[in-house]
């Protein structure tokens, strides 16, 4: 059993409808399966389309935003919960501690950021949940190419492509969580080549 999620994704309102209506899938989903959905407190693009559709159908959408953020009014206004900390580092290590599982949305380079930090924290052996990436259209296909290649070219070792399972949509995604490998800490020995 999972209770709460990070999801990671996009907060730009110019992409195309099939990624809103993956987020709003998702949302869906969490709602109906009584799980709370940490994410980074905006309120537009895929971020804000998740937590509607957490919102809307009497699920818990909590968002865990820096203050500088706040002070620009870029966060969501009617989410469950709002956590107001000072740093992003905070907010990635909240976001984190408060769940069961990450979820990877498409989105630009603030969740590629996040989404290696994890896949970074876990090679390391400091986080040991599942962790998924929603692969709406292909959105992540050269990304997972990039992957496969560190290991081919020695950068990585093939175990450490099972640190995170891929799915192509949202109804894919808690399956995909509650039948991920169980993370030993103690690959840590090999995270170098």
């Amino acid at each position: 059993m999972i209770h709460s999620v990070a999801v990671y994704c996009a907060s730009s309102t110019q992409i195309d409808a099939c990624y809103f209506e993956a987020a709003r899938q998702l949302g869906l989903i969490l709602a109906k399966n009584d799980i709370v959905c940490y994410n980074g407190g905006g309120g537009i693009g895929l971020m804000g389309a998740v937590s509607d559709a957490v919102i809307n159908n009497g699920g818990k959408a909590v968002g865990v935003i820096p203050k500088f953020m706040c002070d620009m009014g870029w966060h969501h206004e009617k989410l469950s919960d709002l956590i107001v900390v000072e740093t992003m580092h905070q907010r990635k290590k909240m976001m984190l501690d408060s769940a069961d599982a990450v979820i990877a949305l498409p989105g630009g380079i603030g969740t590629m950021e996040e989404f290696f930090e994890v896949l970074t924290w876990k090679q390391l052996g400091l986080f040991d949940k599942p962790i998924v990436l929603l692969n709406t259209n292909g959105f992540y296909d050269d990304i997972l190419a990039y992957l496969h290649k560190t290991v081919l070219q020695q950068f990585m070792r093939s175990q450490h492509l099972n640190m995170w399972e891929t799915v192509d949509a949202p109804e894919q995604i808690l399956p995909a969580v509650l039948n991920a490998e169980k993370w030993d800490t103690t690959y840590r020995k090999i995270a170098a080549v």
